[in-house]
């Protein structure tokens, strides 16, 4: 091992984002290297963070958890994507499904075939050539069948909702059980090192509130919104997004259960903002994300009580927040992960990816003692590239819009970044959607948003017309009939959750 080499591991904060990093590091690092996480019972989590994208079963799989088990410990159900309702205009809804759509036909992809018949009104709605959709308004679920390469079952690509308390709570004891040491206390004091040489202005170690001195080399700050390390300690500015992202504040509760269960989660807008709703096996997780300046927590909270589908199981619960991001992520010693390092509103379940990304790009960069400062910039490079990425997503949402209330009258109108700009021309000119350095969000996830809310393209590729109007149709029809012929086949959702509770399910590639 080297001289060099990195020993003691610090992690301030528990919660989703503490105990998932402290489990990734548990696994990756096989025991090798001290880590510590401290974290304060009397210090509340945000926990709202209950849906996700299907990144999560790589983030699963690299700590090689039962799926099954998974699903039991945290009262988890599928996710075959997002149903939007009122973000075009009232009445309106789509869904943004994960995985493909269609099958590519010769020069062009698929939907670029579709565009053309879209156009002269012989094509079905884009969803309907898509598995996750079709399945989704069906409440129907099944895990991929890899036995079936040439058939869309073996393309199903889901994610989970799940328990965020419950979760935290899993992976704590399997960090635990990996040799990751809890220590329940409060942070009273951050020491540095005073010397003037590489390590001037890192941080030494941690005093807690009983005195306890907790020595490190490397700081993980999942402290939440506080950022306790990566802000009060050091200093590391944050790029507030409000202009683009104009909402400022959620109330949250719970309530009871309704069946069926959906195997994806609903944004519904709201006159000032939007409610989630997320299906979990015990419970339905609620919100409402709203503007201040349009609305009060009062009336958000009325708003969001007056529509829930099941008894709340709790009283609201009101969090306030700013969007946007710090300047660095990782400064000195000192890694920023989860709400510490930015914040993006739950609109498209990114916040549990965005830890699972952190704690990705951490291992990919993992430091020495040198802290090599050319490792540093890389990885707040490429963290600044994925935020504001996904940022252009959701602001696309809320730009595209044909609502008339205040708060959308003003985010249709306002200027939105240039590389938003530029997709959307690029789309507008020939349905034409590029993935830029494997951003997170795929051309296909562009496409449906675009395309949900009400942005034509005005032309497409002029290599479809290599085929005649009658063979397009044909293959379009053909790929439609298809998938709702897979979809006929699968279980319902609920019925499949039963049997992942009974531990009688098949894996993927075995026969339902």
């Amino acid at each position: 091992m080297s001289e060099a080499g990195i020993e003691e591991i610090v992690i301030v904060g528990g919660g989703t984002a503490g105990w998932m990093t402290a489990a990734a590091l548990s696994k990756v690092l096989r025991g090798r290297k001290r880590i510590v996480l401290v974290e304060s019972e009397e210090i509340g989590t945000v926990g709202v963070g209950e849906a996700t994208i299907p990144m999560i079963q790589r983030f699963n799989q690299v700590l090689e958890i039962d799926e099954d088990e998974f699903l039991r410990e945290t009262q988890a159900t599928f996710k075959l994507g997002i149903e939007f309702v009122g973000w075009g205009a009232s009445g309106e809804r789509y869904i943004h499904g994960f995985g493909r759509i269609g099958q590519d036909l010769l020069t062009a992809p698929f939907d670029q075939y579709w565009q053309r018949l879209h156009a002269i009104g012989q094509a079905a709605d884009l969803g309907e050539y898509s598995i996750a959709r079709v399945a989704a308004l069906r409440n129907k679920f099944m895990r991929p069948r890899t036995d079936m390469p040439q058939s869309p079952l073996s393309e199903i690509a889901y994610a989970f909702h799940f328990d965020a308390s419950l979760y935290a709570r899993y992976l704590r004891r399997y960090a635990e059980a990996r040799g990751v040491v809890r220590l329940e206390g409060k942070v009273a004091e951050v020491r540095h090192h005073e010397d003037g040489g590489a390590r001037g202005g890192h941080v030494r170690s941690l005093v807690l509130s009983d005195g306890r001195r907790v020595d490190g080399e490397l700081f993980i700050d999942c402290s939440g919104f506080r950022g306790l390390l990566i802000g009060e300690t050091l200093k590391v500015g944050y790029e507030d997004w409000t202009h683009w992202l104009p909402c400022d504040r959620a109330v949250a509760v719970p309530s009871a259960a309704t069946m069926p269960r959906t195997p994806y989660t609903r944004a519904t807008a709201r006159r000032a903002g939007w409610q989630w709703r997320i299906p979990l096996q015990h419970r339905t997780g609620n919100g409402h994300v709203f503007c201040s300046r349009h609305i009060s927590e009062d009336e958000a909270t009325a708003e969001l009580m007056a529509n829930l589908d099941g008894e709340a199981l709790a009283d609201p619960r009101a969090l306030r927040f700013t969007t946007g991001m710090r300047e660095r992520a990782w400064d000195r010693n000192v890694v920023a992960i989860g709400l510490s390092s930015g914040f993006l509103e739950p609109l498209e379940s990114t916040s549990i990816h965005m830890i699972q990304s952190g704690i990705s790009r951490l291992l990919s960069f993992f430091p020495d003692r040198s802290f090599a400062q050319v490792d540093i910039d890389e990885f707040n490079r490429q963290g600044r590239f994925e935020y504001e990425r996904v940022r252009d997503f959701i602001v696309l949402h809320y730009h595209l819009n044909r609502r008339q209330e205040p708060l959308w009258r003003a985010c249709r109108e306002m200027d939105v970044p240039a590389t938003l700009e530029a997709k959307m021309a690029l789309y507008r000119s020939r349905g034409r959607l590029v993935r830029e350095n494997n951003e997170l969000f795929a051309e296909v996830a562009w496409l449906q948003v675009m395309h949900g809310q009400g942005l034509r393209a005005q032309g497409h590729h002029p290599l479809v017309d290599l085929l005649d109007e009658r063979e397009v149709k044909d293959y379009l029809d053909s790929v439609r009939a298809v998938i709702a012929q897979c979809v006929d086949v699968m279980p319902t959702h609920d019925e499949f959750l039963a049997r992942c509770a009974s531990g009688n399910l098949p894996r993927s590639g075995d026969r339902t």
